[in-house]
């Protein structure tokens, strides 16, 4: 069987690990097996962080629109609930961009479903 000279793959795999901890402090940044620890760590936590990304979202268009009822007197679980009584197709995404840029938009659509 013929030999084989692992120096050339090995020496790439390193740079590709150190690269990707360019610009983080400390050993981390230029030890190979730090790198490759922080990297996995660093990878489970912006697969999570994606996830929860979502959930932040959604909060944050539940605080618009209740800031936006407040005007009309509503609480957003009552408001939730006539939307859904009366088959409205607005998701709250929409609603929330409604409450911010096009206010008259929104307390038309408040007025519908009172």
């Amino acid at each position: 069987m013929s030999r084989v000279k692992r120096g050339t793959t090995k020496l790439k795999r390193r740079k590709n690990v150190l690269a990707k901890t360019k610009g983080m402090r400390g050993n981390i940044r230029k030890k190979e097996r730090q790198a490759t620890e922080v990297l996995a760590h660093a990878g489970n936590h912006a697969f999570q962080h994606r996830r929860k990304k979502k959930g932040d979202f959604r909060a944050l268009w539940t605080v618009r629109i209740n800031a936006a009822l407040k005007e009309h007197e509503l609480s957003y679980s009552k408001f939730i609930k006539m939307l859904k009584d009366k088959n409205f197709g607005l998701n709250r995404k929409m609603l929330a961009e409604l409450a911010k840029d096009e206010k008259e938009t929104f307390d038309r659509v408040v007025e519908q479903v009172k």
